[in-house]
């Protein structure tokens, strides 16, 4: 059963991801008006797309499971710090729409994380020096 949580955890994730590069890619208005208001348009929209991709990608994974859900841990962190702080965690009359689905993709990410700690320690383990 920890193994499907696991599954589910990781493709949950990664799906959100990936669904949401579509409206950064194409510079849609929302997506524009997100990453104006935090002063990172285009650059910043181009380059969390891009790390939204790595990190879904790494998720799907399962011998880098852990790294993509480490690295989307540091994006949806970041995203919500700006929800709230600068965004709101309704955008656009979006009834916080964005805000509960970057909170989904922390969730699935600290599980992920906390199912492969072995892994992760295991790999720490051989970097120490």
């Amino acid at each position: 059963m920890k193994n499907v949580f696991l599954w589910i955890s990781r493709l949950l994730a990664a799906m959100i991801m990936l669904q949401t590069l579509y409206f950064k890619f194409t510079a849609s208005e929302e997506s524009v008006y997100i990453f104006s208001a935090i002063g990172m348009e285009p650059w910043g929209r181009i380059a969390v797309g891009i790390m939204e991709l790595i990190a879904s990608l790494l998720l799907i994974i399962t011998s880098t499971a852990w790294l993509g859900a480490l690295l989307s841990l540091g994006l949806m962190l970041g995203a919500i710090g700006m929800h709230l702080t600068l965004l709101g965690i309704e955008v656009k009359n979006d009834g916080g729409y964005l805000f509960i689905l970057s909170l989904i993709v922390t969730v699935c990410s600290l599980y992920v994380l906390y199912s492969e700690r072995e892994k992760i320690t295991g790999v720490w383990k051989r970097l120490r020096f």
